[in-house]
């Protein structure tokens, strides 16, 4: 199976990757699917149906929003941030959907009654993964004309129920110049080449792009993310979802800012830049998965500080950086899990705290062996990392948990580089313990909002 840096690092909305993004690709994928199969034209009624965690905290993570507005053929890269919720309101007041009107002139729009059309299961799941949901379409007799089953594997990851017993995501039999699957193959690669690591996964990203195409969609996904940290960073008031939690990162740059030199302060930047990027994706924001949107601001937060405080830092390094982070994530994807619902918060803000330590040592001029100790530093003080999303919310802890992953992601790197690279965990070793540990981990633990600090944390 091979997944490309693109797939990890792709640019959607907030507040979750697994609960607004994947189920807004799911629902717009099954709308497609009915218009493919000539089906849309005799729909006159659909129902959605969300399981196990999406159920559980669907509503804090906006995924009703993000059903709906896939079924109207939105897109999570695409879609308007700014009128979303309008559009979703429209939806609700008229009792009308619009199947595909984002996407053709002449939508076919149908009632839609939310509270019956629309269900959460807060205590049923279904049996593949704990983010399941089940799509189906009626004609005006009743009958069914389409029903499909999706699950949202974590970081924006779609599979439906034809892909159950094969792989986590569709699989891609693209021919690799370097393959690894693990991180012991990855620098026995780099070894036998002399090649870096961002060089491996450049010329793996070679059989998909050209490398022109891969360093400007690079780039791209740069741009967004300095985008992302700048409205963060200039925007107040408070978060929507009901715990009325305070932006921070504006007031908290101001502040940096009156105290002069910010080389002085370079670990409060950091945190600083990756509380903006999670204060947006709470907000409903255009953010980058990377890889997932609970874990959006840990490397580009790292990835600012790279370019701030490191001298000599340019777009190469950036190129580099996020080659690298995508093959340390791949590893994750592989192997373990990047979805808080199944392995708690080690396989988002973990992964994301060891990618961007990696990539962080591959841009200063670690070598292989180097970075992979790094991005193994990084992940080993995630482990046991629960998600107890307060309220159902990616605010608390979520937020501050980016901004204190940022930084160990930092140190993890500078770490790496005062020793040799040897070290007696492997990171193979951490992420097989990773995923062991969430196999482990109760359930109520797991992005459910049904313990940890969820349960006890007195809402006001």
């Amino acid at each position: 199976m091979a997944i490309s840096v693109f797939d990890l690092f792709s640019i959607g909305i907030g507040p979750s990757s697994s609960h607004t993004v994947g189920p807004m690709r799911a629902a717009r994928m099954f709308v497609g699917r009915l218009k493919k199969d000539g089906l849309l034209a005799q729909t006159t009624s659909v129902r959605a149906e969300l399981f196990g965690s999406l159920g559980a905290t669907g509503h804090g993570h906006g995924t009703p929003k993000a059903v709906l507005l896939g079924l109207e053929g939105h897109s999570p890269r695409t879609v308007d941030v700014e009128s979303a919720d309008d559009d979703v309101e429209r939806i609700r007041q008229s009792g009308k959907l619009r199947l595909m009107g984002a996407e053709i002139g002449d939508a076919h729009v149908i009632d839609f009654d939310e509270p019956n059309q629309l269900i959460l299961h807060r205590r049923r799941a279904l049996p593949y993964h704990a983010n399941g949901m089940t799509l189906a379409a009626y004609d005006a007799s009743g009958a069914p004309l389409l029903e499909k089953t999706y699950y949202s594997v974590g970081g924006g990851f779609v599979v439906d129920e034809d892909a159950v017993g094969e792989d986590r995501i569709k699989l891609d039999d693209t021919v690799l110049k370097y393959p690894f699957r693990t991180g012991d193959e990855m620098l026995r690669l780099a070894r036998e080449t002399g090649l870096s690591i961002s060089a491996l996964m450049l010329e793996n990203e070679k059989a998909w792009r050209t490398e022109e195409e891969i360093r400007e969609g690079l780039l791209e996904i740069w741009r967004v993310m300095q985008a992302c940290v700048s409205r963060g960073m200039s925007r107040e008031g408070i978060l929507p979802g009901g715990l009325r939690v305070k932006r921070r990162a504006a007031a908290q740059a101001r502040q940096l800012r009156a105290e002069g030199d910010p080389m002085l302060h370079r670990g409060e930047w950091t945190t600083i830049y990756a509380m903006a990027v999670n204060e947006e994706n709470a907000a409903g924001g255009r953010v980058v998965t990377a890889p997932t949107n609970g874990a959006a601001g840990v490397l580009p937060a790292v990835l600012h500080h790279y370019m701030n405080f490191v001298p000599g830092a340019d777009e190469d390094g950036v190129v580099r950086f996020l080659l690298a982070a995508g093959a340390i994530g791949m590893l994750f994807k592989e192997n373990a899990s990047i979805s808080g619902a199944e392995v708690g918060c080690q396989g988002e803000v973990g992964s994301a705290c060891s990618m961007a330590a990696g990539a962080l040592a591959e841009v200063l001029g670690a070598s292989p062996e180097q970075v992979e100790n790094a991005a193994e530093i990084g992940m080993e003080h995630n482990l046991g990392l629960t998600c107890d999303p307060v309220g159902g919310l990616v605010q608390i802890p979520c937020i501050e948990r980016n901004g204190m992953a940022a930084v160990k992601a930092v140190t993890a790197a500078r770490m790496a580089m005062r020793g040799d690279g040897s070290h007696k965990v492997s990171l193979d070793k951490v992420i097989k313990t990773m995923k062991e540990t969430g196999a482990d981990m109760k359930v109520k633990y797991k992005e459910t909002a049904r313990g940890g600090l969820a349960v006890n944390v007195i809402e006001c």
